[in-house]
């Protein structure tokens, strides 16, 4: 098996260069098997390199490709005040030419090679990701090493850069998912970092300047809020030179601002913003457990019975099987490192969103105060074990899950002990923590469209609300 592994992978190497983009997703898809088989008993190595960084690998040589991850905190919730979407704007830039490579060129390489490299942001971080054929490392990490080290951040470059994301801000304001997720977090927590828009406004990435751009790359790219991941075809002697290479010279601390504790508003808001469409789009949320509270995943599997189940979602039953109001209704726990929320969101008709939104809150409201079945608890563990090794059916999903564990704070042991953590949950934990969690009075909700009968209301909870007519 082993051999045809390699004897496929030294075809793709022997592709013309018309071919060669597409080494990297023909890999991916040849060695899944290979990879989960890996996931089942993976062996994950902490290691240190010469210089002192610390990383996770996990070794696969079987498959000729080499996927890391890593991450430094920060994220857009360090914008400066004024300059929302900066972190953004800086994950476009860092492939737009390093060192004595030009843009155009830096991307030339990269194809030629067929490397995989991009950048993200979130409210806490700013990822990276690398990808590249064994045979082509060196070349690679070469690349790599510029862009973490010395991204050019040339004035055109910004310029072209600055246009395209103008036209998706732009864009963004039309479509009414995006505004009312957008609103509801500046709803939830206005007079945070969290409130302010992470891609920023037209205006804001507007007056984004280059000295922006190295500011935020000087004061975030360091040793000590880094966190790195390796899977693939490379041993902990080669890693450890690879990391000491690429990241060894950036500063040894960083200079982030400070960023408070916070949680969602109390007492329950209700904000409409009008937009003429069909259908309104609304988001709803309030406070969650923390990631290391030791209530973190009973409430992950509350959750997934209340509504991130997918059709057998308590949610999805009542709002779309029994009455037909909407085509999806859900609801996540998303732990952040200043707080941790419940979020969902429901799209539907102008005339039926207040229905659907008194029918999301009976709902909170019956799983407070009963907590869920013992049918209902049994089914949600099962499928959250059973699925847990789609997560690692990959090297690029091994690292990614591997990357988010060191970001909380778990060790390597997590993996395997995740699963029993869920099937310890208790009927009787269940109820406890359903009670904690679900509170539709301190609901916030922000509504994009034309919701008939409704309007923006502070708290929410004092609003009338009528008993959701039983349609069977």
């Amino acid at each position: 098996m082993i051999g045809s592994y390699r004897a496929a992978a030294a075809l793709v190497r022997k592709a013309v260069r018309p071919n060669i983009a597409l080494a990297l997703p023909a890999l991916a898809l040849l060695f899944t098997a290979s990879v989960s088989h890996q996931a089942a008993a993976m062996n994950i190595q902490q290691i240190k390199s010469p210089g002192g960084i610390e990383a996770w690998l996990v070794e696969e040589h079987s498959v000729p490709l080499i996927s890391l991850r890593y991450a430094f905190d920060g994220g857009n919730s360090q914008d400066p005040p004024g300059k929302p979407g900066l972190a953004n704007f800086l994950t476009a830039m860092m492939d737009e030419g390093a060192g004595d490579i030009k843009s155009q060129e830096y991307q030339e390489r990269m194809e030629d090679i067929a490397m995989r490299m991009s950048y993200d942001d979130s409210k806490d971080s700013l990822y990276g990701s690398f990808e590249t054929l064994s045979a082509n490392r060196d070349k690679a990490v070469e690349l790599l090493k510029l862009s973490v080290q010395k991204p050019r951040f040339d004035t055109d470059a910004i310029e072209r850069i600055r246009q395209q994301l103008t036209a998706n801000l732009i864009y963004a304001d039309k479509d009414p998912e995006k505004v009312a997720m957008r609103e509801w977090y500046a709803q939830a927590f206005a007079g945070h970092p969290y409130a302010r828009p992470s891609n920023g406004t037209v205006d804001s990435v507007a007056k984004i300047t280059r000295d922006d751009l190295l500011d935020y790359h000087k004061r975030t790219f360091a040793r000590d809020n880094l966190k790195i991941v390796a899977v693939g075809d490379i041993t902990a002697a080669e890693l450890g030179k690879l990391i000491d290479d690429v990241f060894g010279p950036l500063p040894a601390k960083a200079d982030l601002f400070p960023v408070a504790q916070t949680e969602p508003v109390k007492g329950g808001n209700q904000k409409i913003v009008e937009m003429g469409v069909p259908q309104s789009v609304a988001v709803f949320g309030l406070g969650a457990m923390p990631r290391k509270d030791p209530d973190f995943i009973t409430a992950f599997v509350v959750n997934h019975i209340l509504g991130g189940g997918g059709f057998s979602a308590k949610l999805m039953e009542e709002v779309r099987e029994k009455r037909g109001l909407a085509y999806s209704v859900y609801t996540y726990v998303q732990p952040y490192q200043q707080t941790s929320i419940l979020v969902g969101s429901v799209a539907t008709k102008n005339a039926s969103m207040g229905e659907s939104l008194t029918i999301i809150r009976n709902e909170l409201k019956k799983m407070a105060e009963n907590g869920p079945s013992k049918e209902d608890l049994q089914a949600a563990k099962d499928y959250l074990t059973g699925s847990y090794a789609l997560r690692f059916d990959t090297n690029s999903k091994i690292a990614s899950q591997l990357l988010g564990l060191m970001q909380e704070g778990f060790g390597p042991d997590y993996v395997e002990n995740r699963n029993k953590l869920i099937n310890a949950v208790t009927v009787e934990d269940a109820k406890r923590v359903s009670a904690r969690l679900l509170k539709p009075d301190d609901l916030v909700v922000t509504i994009v469209g034309k919701p008939t009968g409704m309007k923006s209301a502070s708290p929410a909870a004092l609003q009338p609300v009528l008993a959701a007519p039983d349609r069977g």
